[in-house]
Protein backbone atom coordinates (compact mmCIF):
# COMPACT_ATOMS: atom_id res chain seq x y z
CA UNK A 1 0.00 0.00 0.00
CA UNK A 2 0.86 3.35 -0.60
CA UNK A 3 -0.28 6.83 0.97
CA UNK A 4 -2.19 8.31 -1.80
CA UNK A 5 -1.74 12.11 -2.71
CA UNK A 6 -4.69 12.76 -3.63
CA UNK A 7 -8.45 11.34 -2.91
CA UNK A 8 -9.51 10.80 -6.44
CA UNK A 9 -11.89 7.91 -7.48
CA UNK A 10 -11.11 6.00 -10.34
CA UNK A 11 -13.62 3.59 -9.84
CA UNK A 12 -14.91 2.49 -13.05
CA UNK A 13 -11.90 3.56 -14.88
CA UNK A 14 -9.86 1.51 -17.26
CA UNK A 15 -6.03 2.26 -17.14
CA UNK A 16 -3.68 1.18 -19.72
CA UNK A 17 0.31 1.62 -18.30
CA UNK A 18 3.18 1.18 -20.40
CA UNK A 19 6.28 0.33 -18.89
CA UNK A 20 4.67 -0.64 -15.56
CA UNK A 21 7.63 -2.99 -14.83
CA UNK A 22 9.80 0.09 -14.16
CA UNK A 23 9.67 1.99 -10.67
CA UNK A 24 8.34 5.10 -11.47
CA UNK A 25 5.22 3.64 -14.03
CA UNK A 26 4.90 0.18 -11.04
CA UNK A 27 4.06 2.84 -8.21
CA UNK A 28 1.18 5.03 -11.10
CA UNK A 29 -0.22 1.43 -11.62
CA UNK A 30 -0.46 0.87 -7.96
CA UNK A 31 -1.65 4.68 -7.59
CA UNK A 32 -4.67 4.34 -9.78
CA UNK A 33 -5.48 0.15 -8.28
CA UNK A 34 -6.11 1.90 -5.01
CA UNK A 35 -7.88 4.65 -6.43
CA UNK A 36 -10.32 2.31 -8.00
CA UNK A 37 -9.45 1.63 -11.47
CA UNK A 38 -9.45 -1.64 -13.29
CA UNK A 39 -5.25 -1.24 -14.57
CA UNK A 40 -3.59 -3.16 -17.05
CA UNK A 41 0.32 -3.03 -16.54
CA UNK A 42 2.28 -3.52 -19.88
CA UNK A 43 6.00 -4.48 -20.10
CA UNK A 44 8.07 -6.15 -21.99
CA UNK A 45 9.67 -8.19 -18.86
CA UNK A 46 6.31 -10.02 -18.83
CA UNK A 47 7.52 -11.62 -14.97
CA UNK A 48 7.41 -7.91 -13.50
CA UNK A 49 4.10 -7.15 -14.78
CA UNK A 50 2.63 -10.42 -13.89
CA UNK A 51 3.87 -10.05 -10.28
CA UNK A 52 2.61 -6.34 -9.53
CA UNK A 53 -0.66 -7.83 -10.73
CA UNK A 54 -0.55 -10.93 -8.63
CA UNK A 55 0.03 -8.53 -5.27
CA UNK A 56 -2.35 -6.23 -6.25
CA UNK A 57 -5.16 -8.39 -6.39
CA UNK A 58 -3.99 -10.09 -3.26
CA UNK A 59 -4.74 -7.19 -1.66
CA UNK A 60 -8.02 -7.01 -3.37
CA UNK A 61 -7.75 -4.50 -6.55
CA UNK A 62 -8.21 -5.08 -10.08
CA UNK A 63 -5.18 -5.40 -11.89
CA UNK A 64 -4.13 -7.59 -14.86
CA UNK A 65 0.02 -7.89 -16.28
CA UNK A 66 0.61 -8.23 -19.99
CA UNK A 67 3.78 -8.74 -21.78
CA UNK A 68 3.73 -5.88 -24.25
CA UNK A 69 6.52 -4.56 -27.13
CA UNK A 70 5.40 -0.84 -27.74
CA UNK A 71 7.76 -1.46 -30.80
CA UNK A 72 5.23 -4.11 -32.38
CA UNK A 73 2.15 -2.71 -33.81
CA UNK A 74 0.73 -6.48 -33.94
CA UNK A 75 1.18 -7.26 -30.68
CA UNK A 76 0.09 -4.22 -29.11
CA UNK A 77 -3.53 -4.91 -31.01
CA UNK A 78 -3.25 -8.26 -29.59
CA UNK A 79 -2.82 -6.76 -25.87
CA UNK A 80 -5.46 -4.66 -26.68
CA UNK A 81 -8.03 -7.06 -27.45
CA UNK A 82 -7.15 -8.92 -24.44
CA UNK A 83 -7.76 -5.54 -22.36
CA UNK A 84 -10.48 -4.99 -23.85
CA UNK A 85 -11.71 -8.86 -23.27
CA UNK A 86 -10.45 -8.71 -19.72
CA UNK A 87 -10.95 -5.50 -18.39
CA UNK A 88 -12.93 -3.34 -21.01
CA UNK A 89 -12.41 -0.34 -23.44
CA UNK A 90 -9.15 1.70 -21.99
CA UNK A 91 -10.28 5.35 -20.60
CA UNK A 92 -6.36 6.42 -19.90
CA UNK A 93 -3.76 5.69 -21.40
CA UNK A 94 0.04 6.04 -19.45
CA UNK A 95 2.84 5.90 -21.86
CA UNK A 96 5.81 5.59 -19.46
CA UNK A 97 7.75 3.17 -21.55
CA UNK A 98 11.25 4.65 -22.78
CA UNK A 99 14.61 4.79 -21.42
CA UNK A 100 18.63 5.25 -22.86
CA UNK A 101 21.12 2.76 -24.33
CA UNK A 102 24.92 3.21 -23.75
CA UNK A 103 25.44 3.18 -27.63
CA UNK A 104 24.06 6.49 -27.60
CA UNK A 105 25.74 7.87 -24.73
CA UNK A 106 29.24 9.40 -24.60
CA UNK A 107 32.20 8.54 -22.07
CA UNK A 108 32.92 12.61 -21.50
CA UNK A 109 30.55 15.54 -20.70
CA UNK A 110 32.53 17.81 -23.44
CA UNK A 111 35.07 17.37 -26.74
CA UNK A 112 37.89 18.91 -25.65
CA UNK A 113 37.98 15.89 -22.67
CA UNK A 114 37.48 13.49 -24.89
CA UNK A 115 40.20 10.73 -24.46
CA UNK A 116 42.03 8.24 -26.44
CA UNK A 117 40.18 4.83 -25.89
CA UNK A 118 36.63 6.50 -24.74
CA UNK A 119 33.66 6.94 -26.51
CA UNK A 120 33.29 10.35 -27.61
CA UNK A 121 30.61 12.06 -29.82
CA UNK A 122 32.18 10.50 -33.28
CA UNK A 123 31.83 7.57 -31.43
CA UNK A 124 27.92 7.21 -30.99
CA UNK A 125 26.57 4.21 -32.82
CA UNK A 126 23.84 5.13 -35.33
CA UNK A 127 21.57 1.74 -34.42
CA UNK A 128 21.95 2.88 -31.04
CA UNK A 129 20.78 6.33 -30.98
CA UNK A 130 18.12 4.86 -33.48
CA UNK A 131 16.78 2.58 -30.94
CA UNK A 132 16.12 5.51 -28.10
CA UNK A 133 14.25 7.14 -30.72
CA UNK A 134 12.17 3.92 -31.19
CA UNK A 135 11.84 3.03 -27.62
CA UNK A 136 10.67 6.62 -26.57
CA UNK A 137 8.76 8.19 -29.67
CA UNK A 138 7.61 5.33 -31.58
CA UNK A 139 7.20 3.50 -27.97
CA UNK A 140 4.65 6.35 -27.41
CA UNK A 141 2.95 6.54 -30.83
CA UNK A 142 2.10 3.15 -31.13
CA UNK A 143 0.37 2.27 -27.71
CA UNK A 144 -1.51 5.49 -28.37
CA UNK A 145 -2.43 4.29 -31.46
CA UNK A 146 -3.37 0.76 -30.29
CA UNK A 147 -5.47 2.51 -27.23
CA UNK A 148 -7.10 5.72 -27.81
CA UNK A 149 -9.69 4.24 -30.69
CA UNK A 150 -11.10 3.29 -27.63
CA UNK A 151 -11.63 6.65 -25.98
CA UNK A 152 -12.38 8.24 -29.61
CA UNK A 153 -15.45 5.37 -29.88
CA UNK A 154 -16.50 7.11 -25.72
CA UNK A 155 -15.70 10.88 -26.92
CA UNK A 156 -13.58 10.58 -23.30
CA UNK A 157 -10.29 9.85 -22.25
CA UNK A 158 -6.97 10.97 -21.43
CA UNK A 159 -3.15 10.18 -22.55
CA UNK A 160 -0.69 10.90 -20.31
CA UNK A 161 2.98 10.82 -21.72
CA UNK A 162 6.29 10.69 -19.72
CA UNK A 163 8.56 13.25 -20.62
CA UNK A 164 11.64 14.30 -18.97
CA UNK A 165 13.72 17.35 -17.81
CA UNK A 166 16.07 16.43 -20.97
CA UNK A 167 13.29 17.58 -22.76
CA UNK A 168 14.17 21.46 -21.50
CA UNK A 169 17.67 21.19 -21.20
CA UNK A 170 19.97 18.73 -22.49
CA UNK A 171 21.80 16.81 -20.32
CA UNK A 172 25.63 16.12 -21.10
CA UNK A 173 26.32 12.64 -22.30
CA UNK A 174 23.17 11.58 -23.49
CA UNK A 175 22.17 13.62 -26.92
CA UNK A 176 19.66 10.85 -28.04
CA UNK A 177 17.77 10.60 -25.03
CA UNK A 178 17.61 14.26 -24.11
CA UNK A 179 16.62 14.97 -28.17
CA UNK A 180 14.09 11.89 -27.83
CA UNK A 181 12.28 13.29 -25.22
CA UNK A 182 12.33 16.64 -26.42
CA UNK A 183 10.07 15.09 -29.16
CA UNK A 184 7.92 13.60 -26.55
CA UNK A 185 6.85 16.87 -25.16
CA UNK A 186 6.17 18.28 -28.44
CA UNK A 187 4.24 15.10 -29.62
CA UNK A 188 2.50 15.69 -26.23
CA UNK A 189 1.20 19.07 -27.80
CA UNK A 190 0.38 17.64 -31.29
CA UNK A 191 -1.76 15.20 -29.68
CA UNK A 192 -3.79 17.64 -27.49
CA UNK A 193 -4.43 19.64 -30.85
CA UNK A 194 -5.42 16.87 -32.87
CA UNK A 195 -7.77 15.16 -30.29
CA UNK A 196 -9.13 18.13 -28.72
CA UNK A 197 -12.52 17.64 -30.93
CA UNK A 198 -13.30 14.39 -29.51
CA UNK A 199 -12.74 15.01 -25.87
CA UNK A 200 -9.85 13.60 -25.30
CA UNK A 201 -6.68 15.50 -23.16
CA UNK A 202 -3.45 14.57 -23.68
CA UNK A 203 -0.58 15.52 -21.37
CA UNK A 204 2.79 14.94 -19.75
CA UNK A 205 4.49 14.62 -16.44
CA UNK A 206 8.51 15.74 -16.67
CA UNK A 207 9.86 14.08 -14.22
CA UNK A 208 13.12 15.03 -11.80
CA UNK A 209 16.25 13.30 -11.13
CA UNK A 210 15.38 9.62 -8.99
CA UNK A 211 17.52 7.42 -7.78
CA UNK A 212 16.86 3.68 -9.07
CA UNK A 213 18.60 0.36 -9.43
CA UNK A 214 19.98 1.17 -13.19
CA UNK A 215 21.22 4.49 -12.41
CA UNK A 216 22.55 4.05 -8.85
CA UNK A 217 26.35 3.54 -9.67
CA UNK A 218 26.21 6.20 -11.45
CA UNK A 219 25.01 8.69 -8.45
CA UNK A 220 26.66 7.43 -5.62
CA UNK A 221 29.95 5.88 -4.95
CA UNK A 222 30.48 2.90 -2.78
CA UNK A 223 30.59 4.29 0.29
CA UNK A 224 27.61 5.96 -0.08
CA UNK A 225 28.86 9.78 -0.93
CA UNK A 226 27.34 11.63 -4.16
CA UNK A 227 30.19 10.95 -7.48
CA UNK A 228 30.97 14.28 -8.75
CA UNK A 229 27.80 13.86 -11.93
CA UNK A 230 25.47 13.47 -8.93
CA UNK A 231 26.98 16.76 -7.03
CA UNK A 232 26.82 18.74 -9.96
CA UNK A 233 23.17 17.55 -10.12
CA UNK A 234 22.30 18.30 -6.67
CA UNK A 235 24.12 21.70 -6.98
CA UNK A 236 21.81 22.49 -9.44
CA UNK A 237 18.58 21.36 -7.57
CA UNK A 238 17.59 24.07 -5.48
CA UNK A 239 15.72 21.43 -2.50
CA UNK A 240 18.82 19.54 -2.62
CA UNK A 241 17.97 16.61 -3.51
CA UNK A 242 16.14 13.73 -5.67
CA UNK A 243 12.60 12.98 -6.13
CA UNK A 244 10.58 10.03 -4.86
CA UNK A 245 8.81 8.47 -7.35
CA UNK A 246 5.97 8.26 -5.05
CA UNK A 247 5.89 12.29 -5.79
CA UNK A 248 5.19 11.78 -9.10
CA UNK A 249 2.05 10.19 -8.12
CA UNK A 250 -0.16 13.52 -7.62
CA UNK A 251 0.81 15.17 -11.13
CA UNK A 252 -0.39 11.80 -12.52
CA UNK A 253 -3.65 11.52 -10.38
CA UNK A 254 -4.47 14.91 -11.15
CA UNK A 255 -3.83 15.32 -14.89
CA UNK A 256 -5.48 11.93 -15.36
CA UNK A 257 -8.78 13.09 -13.57
CA UNK A 258 -11.47 14.47 -15.90
CA UNK A 259 -13.07 16.83 -13.23
CA UNK A 260 -10.10 18.26 -11.46
CA UNK A 261 -7.87 18.76 -15.27
CA UNK A 262 -11.10 18.80 -17.37
CA UNK A 263 -9.26 22.19 -18.92
CA UNK A 264 -5.61 21.24 -18.67
CA UNK A 265 -4.49 19.50 -22.33
CA UNK A 266 -1.33 20.08 -23.96
CA UNK A 267 0.85 20.98 -20.97
CA UNK A 268 4.36 19.12 -19.64
CA UNK A 269 4.21 19.19 -16.07
CA UNK A 270 7.84 19.32 -14.32
CA UNK A 271 8.21 17.29 -10.98
CA UNK A 272 11.78 18.20 -10.75
CA UNK A 273 12.49 19.88 -6.85
CA UNK A 274 12.75 22.86 -8.65
CA UNK A 275 15.51 21.83 -11.41
CA UNK A 276 13.91 23.36 -14.50
CA UNK A 277 13.60 26.92 -12.18
CA UNK A 278 17.11 27.23 -11.10
CA UNK A 279 19.76 28.89 -13.50
CA UNK A 280 23.14 28.39 -11.29
CA UNK A 281 23.47 31.35 -10.09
Amino acid sequence: MINLPLNIDYSGKVVVITGAGGLICGAMARAFAQSGARVAALDLNEEAVKALADELKAEGFICEGYKANVLDPEALEAVHNAVLNDLGPCDILVNGAGGNNPRATTDNEYQHEAKEGGKSFFDLQADGVDFVFKLNFRGTLLPTQAFAKDMVAKKKGCILNVSSMNAYTPLTKIPAYSAAKAGISNFTQWLATHFAGTGIRCNAIAPGFLVSAQNKSLLFNDDGTPTARSAKILNGTPMNRFVNADELLGGTLFLCDDNSASAITGVVLPIDCGFAAYSGV
